[in-house]
């Protein structure tokens, strides 16, 4: 991902550009055959003399064309005939981002596969699902994934429908009124680039759809943390029910050798922020003078690199950390059971209510029992609640029983594993 952004890439995709057009204008006769010719052999940069000439020209495309048309020679006079520099620009921009999308899409599918694969190892691994942080009901780790690999699907089929938007191109002119070039130009030059014209630029192809583009790395980038962030908390000392792989000879702390420290998903939920930050700049870069300025150009530069780099580096390491997650079912059974299956008091409830006690009754005599358990350093709401002369009466030993089989909760997930292929 790195080498798309180095600035000999970027000349590469301006020179790309500058090319796609020349050929265009040969095509309809507007520059002779013979300099297209001598223009599509001769047509090279040094980025070193590149940088030598903007350093006394202060403008970065002029220099770029001053080089090129030191290696063409007579036919340069065409180069950029009817252009302006953001002709150039935001359609090699617009290639960068494309090629970039290509590669989180890649990552995208490798995630993907992670997560299923640990959700087909886990789909009957039950855990505690908890809700505000406390014990809710039982779930499997494998269905905990499933919502994962929904999520990555959703960002999958948002960043195809962002690679087609982001696609644009313009080669329009000055003020985007094709007042010195044709439009079919533009067209010819821009399916030879694999784009589409914009739709009606001013000087540049207005910043919605850049915009866009950091706004869904940043959402990409949210929902990573969200999985970075549960591993962190799964992996607390008093939860473990996962951990991040720790290799022999690596260390958690240079004070305290017995920490094992989730350190790629708190990397993960770091970065994640400078995404967002970066989503910010760009929606600041909507809101330009008139045609055009070029205050989000400094920006951009910035920032469009840095996330694309920053966002195709989260999926991978997330990925790797997928893939090497140490899972602990007897940690998920051990906290599944605290204080005696309290997690099961809605089962009991519903039992009771089904036997004719009122739902009021009920709850208030399921809830003192859970709530007594909670409370004690031993407590158990099963035998509480077994004890209950109310619950006697009203349920078999049997009958409350079943209510703390965690099966009961878990009948009906394959249909979320069949939505999902896993």
């Amino acid at each position: 991902m790195g080498e798309l952004w180095t600035n000999e890439a970027k000349l590469n995709r301006w020179l790309e550009v500058e090319l796609a057009v020349c050929e265009a204008q040969a095509e309809l006769g507007y520059i002779p055959e013979w300099a297209w010719e001598q223009i599509n052999e001769n047509a090279n940069f040094d980025p070193q003399r590149v940088q030598e000439i903007e350093a006394d020209v202060r403008h970065d495309v002029i220099a770029f064309l001053t080089n090129v048309n030191e290696y063409v020679g007579e036919a340069g006079r065409y180069i950029h005939l009817g252009l302006t520099s953001s002709d150039v620009l935001d359609t090699a921009l617009a290639l960068q981002l494309v090629a970039s999308l290509n590669l989180m899409l890649e990552e995208v599918e490798a995630l993907a596969q992670a997560i299923r694969y640990q959700a087909q190892q886990h789909r009957y691994t039950v855990m505690v699902g908890r809700s505000h942080g406390i014990h809710a009901e039982p779930i499997t780790f494998g269905f905990k994934l499933a919502g994962w690999l929904a999520e990555v699907f959703r960002h999958r089929d948002r960043l195809i429908r962002l690679r087609n938007e982001i696609a644009v191109g313009k080669i329009s002119g000055a003020v985007g009124t094709y007042a010195n070039i044709d439009p079919q130009v533009e067209a010819i030059a821009c399916e030879k680039l694999g784009l589409q014209p914009d739709t009606a630029s001013t000087q540049i192809v207005s910043r919605d759809r850049h915009g866009q583009f950091l706004q869904q790395l940043a959402l990409l980038t949210a929902s990573m943390e969200r999985f970075a962030v549960e591993i962190r908390n799964l992996q607390r000392t008093d939860v473990l029910e996962v951990e991040e792989y720790f290799s022999k000879g690596q260390k958690g702390s240079s004070a305290m050798p017995h920490k094992r420290n989730p350190i790629r998903s708190e990397r993960l939920t770091g970065l994640a922020r400078v995404v967002r930050g970066n989503a910010h700049s760009a929606i600041e870069n909507v809101a330009l003078w008139h045609e055009r300025d070029i205050s989000h150009s400094s920006a951009e530069r910035v920032i469009v690199p840095d996330s694309c780099i920053l966002t195709h580096f989260m999926l991978h390491e997330l990925t790797e950390l997928v893939k090497s997650l140490q899972v602990y079912p007897q940690n998920m059974e051990r906290n599944l059971n605290v204080y005696g299956g309290v997690i099961f008091s809605q089962r009991v409830l519903l039992a009771l209510v089904d036997k004719g006690m009122s739902r009021e009754q009920a709850y208030e005599r399921v809830q003192a029992c859970a709530h007594q358990a909670w409370n004690q350093p031993e407590g158990n709401f099963y035998e509480l609640i077994r004890h209950d002369p109310k619950v006697q009466e009203t349920l078999s030993q049997q009958e409350l029983e079943q209510c703390f089989d965690p099966q009961s909760h878990l009948q009906h997930l394959d249909a979320v594993y069949q939505r999902l292929g896993i």
